[in-house]
Order: C-alpha cells, then sequence, then structure tokens
C-alpha cells in the first residue's frame, strides 16, 4: 500500500515537473475575446435538429479540415493531471461521442448530465429578433425547449441577446469546434433548472436589459423585470456543470450562484477585468442556502480581478486547485457562516504590502463568532507574501472538511500546468 502512494505521488510529481518546463506542450489555444477566431467551413445543414448519426455525418467534413489546419493534435493537454479533461480530450474521436463529455463532470456538480441522451440541436442563426416567439435555428429556440438536447454551433458565432437566455432543465451548450461568443447584450438565466451544462462559451460584457416579456418555455412566456446584468445567474437550480468558459466585464456578477442552488461545479473557466467575480449566496436572510454545495475547481483568476473569488454564505464551498494571478482587493471572502475548504491552489499575492492576505471575513450586518467558523486552507501554495487565515474548531473541523470535499485535490505544483488550458479550446 505505502509502495502504491509512493508510486502515484512521484507520478504525479514527473507529470507536474513536465508540463512546467514544457508548458507549451501542454497548452491548448484558448481564444478569448480579445482574440481572432478559427477559420472552418460551414457545413450544409438543412435544419436544426439532428440525430446524432446525422450530426456526425454533418461535421465530418468540418473536423477534417479544423484537424487538418490545426497543427495541435487531439492529444495536447491530455495527460496534464487535470482530470476532467484527461476524461475526454485523450479521445482522438471525441467529436464523434460529444456527449460522453457529460461523464467527465466532477465536484458537487458531478451529476449534471445536461442534454445527454437527447437529440443534437445545431444553432444555424446568430440572431435574437423575437424573444417571445423565437425562430428555429436560433440559440433561444433550442434551450426553451422542454425535452433533452445536446446544443451545438454551425459556425463561429458572436450572439447578441436581446433579453435574457432562459434555460429549461437538460440542455448542454457545446462550443467545442468553434469561437462562439455570448456578448455585448443580456447573458444567461438559469431559473429553478436541474441538469446543465455549459462548455466552451465566451461570456462577456453582458449589460442590463428588461424589463420584458421572455418565453422560457414553447408553452409560457412571461414578464421579467429588470436583470441584474449577470454572465450566468444560477437561481434556485441543481446539478450545473460551467467548465471551460470565459468571463469578463459584465453589469455585475460573472457568475451568481443564489436561492438555494446546490450541487454546481464551476470549473476549468478563465475570468479576468471584472470586480465582483463570483456571488455564492446572495443575502444574508436566505436561510435556503444553508444546503448550498458549490465546488470552484481548476480555474484561472486572471488580470485585474478585484474581489470575490468567490465570496460565500452559508452554504459549504470547496476551492480547489485555482490558480489565482492576483486580486484587488481579496481571493476568497465569505459571511454568515460558510464552511470554506481551500485546497491545493496557487495564489499570487498583489505587491502591495496591505493586499497579501488572501482571505476576508465580510460584515454583513449580523456576523458573530467568525473566529469559529470553519475556514481551512490544505496544500495551498502562497507566493509572493499570500497568506490564508484559517479560523474553527480542530476538535469538530474534521467532519466539517469532510463533508465540503467533493473530489481528491491535486498537489499545488500542478496547478499551473491544469489550468493552463482554462477557458474556452482550440483544440
Amino acid at each position: 500500500m505505502a509502495a502504491s502512494v509512493w508510486q502515484q505521488s512521484m507520478a504525479w510529481g514527473v507529470v507536474a515537473f513536465l508540463c512546467q518546463w514544457e508548458w507549451l506542450g501542454c497548452e491548448a489555444v484558448r481564444t478569448l475575446a480579445s482574440g481572432g477566431s478559427m477559420k472552418l467551413e460551414e457545413a450544409h445543414l438543412p435544419g436544426a435538429f439532428h440525430s446524432v448519426s446525422a450530426h456526425e455525418t454533418l461535421r465530418s467534413a468540418a473536423d477534417s479540415e479544423f484537424r487538418s489546419t490545426s497543427n495541435r493534435g487531439d492529444l495536447r493537454g491530455c495527460g496534464n493531471g487535470n482530470p476532467v479533461d484527461d476524461c475526454w480530450r485523450c479521445n482522438p474521436n471525441w467529436t464523434k461521442d460529444r456527449q460522453q463529455l457529460a461523464d467527465c463532470a466532477l465536484g458537487f456538480g458531478k451529476n449534471a448530465i445536461g442534454g445527454k441522451n437527447g437529440r443534437v440541436y445545431v444553432v444555424t442563426d446568430d440572431g435574437d429578433d423575437d424573444v417571445v416567439n423565437p425562430k428555429e435555428g436560433t440559440l433561444r429556440y433550442g434551450v426553451i425547449q422542454v425535452e433533452p438536447l445536446w446544443i451545438v454551433f454551425s459556425r463561429n458565432m458572436n450572439i447578441k441577446l436581446k433579453q435574457e437566455l432562459i434555460m429549461n432543465s437538460y440542455k448542454s451548450l457545446d462550443g467545442r469546434g468553434y469561437n462562439v461568443h455570448i456578448a455585448g447584450g443580456a447573458c444567461l438565466t438559469l431559473q429553478h433548472v436541474s441538469n446543465i451544462i455549459i462548455h466552451n462559451i465566451h461570456i462577456h460584457d453582458c449589460k442590463v436589459t428588461g424589463p420584458a416579456h421572455v418565453r422560457s418555455s414553447p408553452s409560457h412566456y412571461g414578464s421579467r423585470g429588470k436583470t441584474d446584468g449577470d454572465g450566468i445567474n444560477i437561481f434556485g437550480s441543481h446539478d450545473i456543470w460551467v467548465d471551460h468558459c470565459y468571463f469578463s466585464n459584465c453589469a455585475d456578477g460573472l457568475v451568481d450562484v443564489i436561492q438555494g442552488s446546490t450541487d454546481v461545479t464551476i470549473s476549468n473557466n478563465y475570468f479576468e477585468n471584472h470586480d465582483k467575480v463570483m456571488l455564492l449566496g446572495a443575502h444574508p436572510k436566505d436561510s435556503i442556502d444553508k444546503g448550498m454545495r458549490v465546488t470552484v475547481a481548476f480555474n484561472h483568476f486572471g488580470a485585474n480581478l478585484i474581489e470575490r473569488m468567490p465570496r460565500c454564505r452559508q452554504g459549504t464551498f470547496h476551492i480547489v486547485n485555482n490558480n489565482y494571478q492576483g486580486w484587488g482587493m481579496y481571493a476568497i471572502g465569505g459571511s454568515e457562516n460558510p464552511i470554506i475548504n481551500s485546497e491545493g491552489n496557487r495564489f499570487f499575492a498583489p505587491d502591495s504590502k496591505v493586499k497579501k492576505q488572501v482571505t476576508k471575513r465580510i460584515e454583513d450586518g449580523g456576523n458573530k463568532n467568525e473566529d469559529s467558523w470553519n475556514w481551512r486552507s490544505s496544500g495551498d501554495m502562497f507566493l509572493n507574501g499570500a497568506f490564508f487565515t484559517e479560523s474553527g474548531d480542530e476538535s469538530t473541523s474534521t467532519r466539517f472538511f469532510a463533508k465540503a470535499t467533493s473530489f481528491s485535490a491535486r498537489p499545488a505544483a500542478m496547478v499551473q500546468s491544469m489550468t493552463n488550458d482554462a477557458g474556452p479550446l482550440a483544440l
């Protein structure tokens, strides 16, 4: 047993060493909002709905050209210790089995299946002209359907939504293979739904919209108030997975998880250029959030971020194997006695002497006994003077942190290699 553990540790160490020195070999191209777009010939798409086999046929020409114009093979980024990526990117035929992705989630949102076993819906129209009666072929038409759908895109797109995109349950947004932006208008609302996967989408420059009438299902539309301008607002929902997306510069938060939402994983995303990044629990009196469970894993928190990476209330939070490039005020904050388990993260503090602390206990109008809150740092890497202020009763903390462990953390020395490909991928 001891030899096996030693061998596993040595194997992880070798992978980390190789990826640190040969990082170009571990890195896929991340096409961010400021970057260029991939050039793929658009396959002829006679309609929006396709069976999986028909969709494979339609995509074969585009997939072939994509591979021929990219010198980065299908295995790039595979084997770097990131368990999500290793699950599907090691498969050279992943384009023929896109729904395999649904088996790769981990953390508290690991049961999110999205549109697995459903039909493939192809977004062919980047317009959003009618939010009450959306046209077939648009993104809005697909996400409001009742049936499970695996939603893909026919080409590079910049989708400017007129009003918030209200998603129905059992949907996957799969932007792999194209450069898909939801930007410059409204963004995504997940309200009282379950089993959503959002993967490989650029979400940025989201605006406040409304009030307006907006359709939320084929049989219902209703009056909606003014939005906050979040990138993704997850409200009263469960079994949600947000992976390999890009977020920046929205009117309010980039990702908000509120109002009793739970079993959420936010992984492999790239965040930059924003103030209030991620809110997990919106209000001090929302006791429903005591049952909230969120995993934040393998994300890159990049340049010009100020706070809330994340900001937690009341629930249980596993913050694991993330790469923090810095922060303006603090990285991890909270109030109302959240359980925070920080494991295997890489924290690089700002140069300012007054901004070295990773954590912040936030005065929320009723905080009591902050020293008793269960906040733990385990195996984290602290650079440039960063430090984490722990709290809690050691005699009872073991059971609390067991509750807040959603999967086994990798060593912090591997974080740079495991997060090199954070954000949307161009495989």
